[in-house]
């Protein structure tokens, strides 16, 4: 499947040396045939044909600035054209370094004026370098995309390894201290001698200071950490409890929910996927077991678990949160 892919990318890289449009490495690929009117590909050839069609132009092409190495992250499009209801599309990463191609994708034929997600193999991997994401897309009777200035079809992304976190030494039971770090919660140590999971499954970082509790926010601040990970990368519950709200906020937490634990500490995951609740109200559950998966519902610019820990109750009348930074590195290793 890699090699198909290489060889497609290489044909297209071949026609831009010769002075060929991009219809020339559609056409030399297999299944890039020109494509005959027909219903999925697009409107009447009448209605194609007219003078006034400039050809398909870049509507969106949404690319995270920075990801971690491991599955090529979630990238998002959109092409219009007057007069087509179809383009064909093919998305391409390339190596800044090298200069060469690491993956292609043939999306086929794709409905205009609406956002499309790409849908990369499997078992598709990027390593941590710089890297180009670029759109080529063609019309039914083969005029190529329109490149403008800021709507080139040129993104840029930049893949970074997880950094290293030293493997801090855990304390016997006997040694843990009787006295907690937080009045009314148990330390990061003794949730860890409590089998305690880290809630991401998944390869991911704590940002930056900006991700922090207690940074500033417009009207309030931080009330926990953020955990960035891959869209879908698996959340999982810490400790075991019972799920106490299952709910959605459009302009803030988006899909979340709130875990009552068995330790009297409440978890708040925040940003879930839509549509990938695994549990529900009322539900008990143990530690390790998958709640959702990671999104960017709600307000959020990048797929990230927002995580909150309360103790003596989550939004409760004496309730208050406390940094979870010292559990998640606890909990890391």
């Amino acid at each position: 499947m890699w090699r198909a892919y290489a060889s497609s990318a290489a044909i297209a890289v071949a026609c831009t040396a010769l002075g060929a449009t991009p219809a020339c490495a559609l056409s030399n690929v297999p299944g890039g045939a020109i494509a005959p009117s027909s219903p999925r590909a697009g409107a009447s050839e009448a209605g194609v044909l007219s003078a006034a069609a400039p050809g398909p132009t870049v509507a969106r092409l949404s690319v995270p600035t920075t990801v971690l190495a491991g599955p090529p992250p979630r990238v998002l499009l959109r092409v219009d054209e007057p007069g087509a209801t179809t383009v064909e599309v093919r998305v391409a990463i390339t190596s800044v370094a090298t200069r060469r191609l690491v993956l292609v994708v043939a999306l086929g034929w794709v409905r205009t004026g609406r956002t499309t997600a790409v849908r990369w193999p499997a078992d598709a991997t990027l390593s941590p370098g710089v890297y180009h994401v670029s759109l080529s897309a063609r019309d039914p009777h083969g005029a190529s995309l329109l490149r403008r200035p800021h709507r080139s079809g040129v993104a840029s992304l930049t893949v970074s390894a997880p950094s290293a976190r030293p493997v801090p030494s855990v304390p016997s039971r006997a040694a843990t201290p009787a006295i907690a770090s937080e009045a009314g919660a148990p330390t990061p140590a003794q949730t860890v001698l409590d089998g305690a999971a880290f809630p991401v499954a998944g390869a991911h970082s704590f940002g930056g200071p900006e991700n922090r509790f207690g940074a500033p926010r417009e009207g309030h601040i931080h009330q926990g950490q953020d955990v960035l990970t891959a869209e879908g990368t698996p959340i999982v519950a810490p400790l075991a409890g019972t799920i106490t709200y299952v709910a959605y906020q459009a302009a803030g937490a988006g899909y979340y929910l709130v875990e009552h634990t068995g330790v009297d500490l409440d978890f708040m995951f925040a940003h879930c996927e839509a549509d990938t609740f695994a549990v529900s109200e009322g539900q008990a559950i143990g530690a390790g077991q998958t709640l959702c998966s990671a999104g960017q519902t709600g307000d959020a610019t990048a797929p990230h678990l927002h995580f909150e820990i309360w103790i003596r109750g989550w939004q409760a009348a004496g309730g208050r949160p406390i940094d979870p930074l010292p559990y998640l590195e606890a909990w890391e290793h």
